[in-house]
C-alpha cells in the first residue's frame, strides 16, 4: 500500500524541484517507507529523480524495497548510477533482480557493473532458483583463527561497512588451491558471535573462543531446509558450504522470512487446487494464472465424471417401478445425496490439512503412517458417531413433507438408517483418505500439498456415491 502521508509531499517536491527536500525525505525515513510512498502512479523516471538526491547506499536500500516489477521497469530506464547502485545492493537481491531482466537488458546492465561484482553475480547465478545457494550472500564477516580478540575487533571495524551482518563472525583456514590453480573456498573452522568477541579478554585467540560445531547447509539443498534450520536453532544467519566444508556464503534471517512466505503461499495454492504462480496475484500474467487453475479444474472435472458413471450404474434403483416389487421408485433418495457427500469432502479436507501441515513441520514422517492411521481411525469413528446421531434427528424430524409422501409405508426407518449409516461411512472414509494420501505422496518423494482440498473432496465424492448406493441396496 502506498504511504498516504508522504506521497503528496513527494509529488510537490518533484514539481518544485526541491533537491534539499527530496534528500531529506530519502535519508531521514526508513527505506521501506520511502519505497511505499513512491507508488505505482510515479513513472520510473520520477522514482529515479526522487531517490537520486540521496547517497548511493541509500538509493540501493530504497531500491531493494521496491516491488520486483517496478525494479525491472527502472533498470530498463537505466541511469548512469545503476552500476554503482547494483554494487551496493545485497548480493542475493541483485542476483534475483538480474534473473528477472530480459536478456538484452541483462547484458547491458552487466557492462555497467565492475569486474568483482560481475564475477559475484555470475557465481551466485549458477545455483538453482529454489536452492540454498540461490538465497545466499557473499557479504559475510570472517577472520583467521590466529588473531586475538582485540585484533579481530579492529579488523571487523574495517569489514563492517560492506557486510550484511557481523553478528556472526566465521573463522576460516588458509586459502588452498585447486588442481587447476584457482583458489578454493576457505574451509569453515568455526563461528564466534560479536557478543562473545566483545566480552572476551583482549589477548584471547579467536580459535579458542570460536564454536567449532557449526550448523551449516549445503549449497544444493532445497530452500525449505533453511527455514527448518532457523526455526530449530533460533539462528540469525547460517553458513552455506560446499562438499569440503568450504564457506561459499551465508543466508540471513530476512531471506528466511521471504522463503517462509513463499513456501506457505505455494502450499496454500496447491491445497486450493491451484498450480504454482510466480509473483503476486496482480503481477502474474493472465495466461499463467489461467493455466495454473485450468489444469487442476480439468483434472478434477475428469475425476468427477467417475461419479456420473457410478450413479448411472445405480440408476435402475431410482427409476419408478424398478426399485421395489410394489412398483414404487426410490427417486426420493436423491435429495439426500448432497448432505451425505459434503460430509466426506469436509472430513477429508480437515484430515488432509492437519497431516500435510504436520509433515511440513516434520512433526510426523511417512513411516509414521500406521500411527496416523490408528489415530485418524479412532477420530473418524468418534466424528462419525456424532454426525450419525445428528443424522437420525435430522431425518426423523426435519425431512420435508414432499419427500415423506414418496417414501413407502414400511420404508421410513429404512430411510433414516440409510442416511445415518451413509453419513457415518462417508465421514470415516473421507477422513482416512484425507489422512493417508498425503503420507503416500510424501513416501514417494513428492510434495504432500499436492493432496489438495478439491482433490480430496473429489475422491470422497466418488467413494461416497458407492457407499451411499451400497447402503441403499441393504435397506430397500
Amino acid at each position: 500500500m502506498p504511504h498516504p502521508l508522504f506521497t503528496p509531499e513527494v509529488r510537490m517536491m518533484l514539481q518544485e524541484r526541491s533537491d534539499a527536500g527530496l534528500r531529506e525525505f530519502c535519508e531521514s525515513l526508513h527505506p521501506a517507507t520511502v519505497a511505499e510512498a513512491l507508488d505505482d502512479d510515479f513513472t520510473p523516471e520520477q522514482v529515479w529523480e526522487a531517490i537520486s538526491h540521496a547517497d548511493i547506499r541509500t538509493q540501493a536500500s530504497v531500491f531493494e524495497y521496491l516491488p520486483p516489477a517496478r525494479q525491472v521497469e527502472m533498470i530498463e530506464k537505466a541511469r548512469p548510477q545503476v552500476g554503482q547502485l547494483l554494487g551496493k545492493m545485497s548480493h542475493d537481491d541483485r542476483v534475483d533482480l538480474v534473473r528477472r531482466l530480459p536478456e538484452d537488458v541483462h547484458e547491458k546492465l552487466l557492462r555497467l557493473v565492475d569486474e568483482a561484482d560481475r564475477r559475484d553475480i555470475a557465481t551466485l547465478g549458477q545455483y538453482g532458483a529454489d536452492t540454498v545457494g540461490a538465497m545466499m550472500t557473499t557479504d559475510y564477516a570472517w577472520l583467521p583463527g590466529t588473531l586475538t580478540a582485540a585484533e579481530a575487533i579492529d579488523q571487523l571495524r574495517q569489514q563492517a561497512p560492506d557486510r550484511e551482518t557481523i553478528y556472526y563472525v566465521y573463522v576460516l583456514d588458509e586459502a588452498a588451491r585447486k588442481p587447476d590453480g584457482t583458489l578454493a573456498p576457505r574451509r569453515l573452522l568455526g563461528v564466534v558471535s560479536l557478543r562473545d568477541l566483545i566480552l572476551a579478554p583482549r589477548h584471547a585467540l579467536i580459535r579458542d573462543l570460536m564454536e567449532s560445531e557449526v550448523e551449516a547447509l549445503r549449497y544444493d539443498e532445497d530452500r525449505e531446509a533453511v527455514a527448518k534450520l532457523f526455526a530449530r536453532y533460533d539462528l540469525i544467519a547460517v553458513p552455506v558450504v560446499d562438499d569440503r566444508f568450504g564457506l561459499l556464503g551465508i543466508v540471513t534471517h530476512d531471506d528466511v522470512l521471504d522463503v517462509v512466505q513463499a513456501e506457505a503461499t505455494e502450499d496454500l495454492q496447491r491445497q486450493a487446487g491451484v498450480g504454482r504462480i510466480e509473483g503476486t496475484y496482480l503481477e502474474a500474467s493472465f495466461r499463467q494464472v489461467w493455466l495454473s487453475r485450468a489444469v487442476w479444474l480439468v483434472f478434477l472435472f475428469l475425476m468427477q465424471m467417475v461419479t456420473i458413471n457410478v450413479m448411472a450404474h445405480y440408476e435402475g434403483k431410482l427409476d419408478g417401478g424398478a426399485g421395489r416389487p410394489d412398483g414404487r421408485g426410490l427417486a426420493f433418495l436423491i435429495v439426500f445425496i448432497p448432505l451425505c457427500l459434503s460430509v466426506g469432502g469436509n472430513a477429508g479436507s480437515q484430515a488432509s490439512t492437519l497431516v500435510t501441515r504436520a509433515l511440513a513441520l516434520e512433526q510426523i514422517r511417512a513411516r509414521d503412517w500406521l500411527r496416523v492411521f490408528r489415530r485418524e481411525l479412532l477420530m473418524a469413528l468418534a466424528l462419525a458417531a456424532a454426525l450419525g446421531v445428528l443424522s437420525v434427528a435430522r431425518t426423523y424430524w426435519f425431512t420435508p413433507t414432499d419427500v415423506l409422501v414418496k417414501v413407502p409405508d414400511d420404508g421410513f426407518w429404512s430411510l433414516v438408517w440409510v442416511v445415518t449409516f451413509s453419513v457415518m461411512g462417508i465421514c470415516l472414509t473421507g477422513a482416512l483418505v484425507g489422512a493417508m494420501l498425503p503420507l503416500g505422496i510424501k513416501s514417494i518423494g513428492w510434495d504432500p500439498a499436492l493432496m489438495s482440498g478439491p482433490l480430496i473432496a473429489t475422491l470422497s465424492d466418488v467413494l461416497g456415491i458407492i457407499i451411499y448406493f451400497s447402503i441403499i441396496g441393504l435397506f430397500f
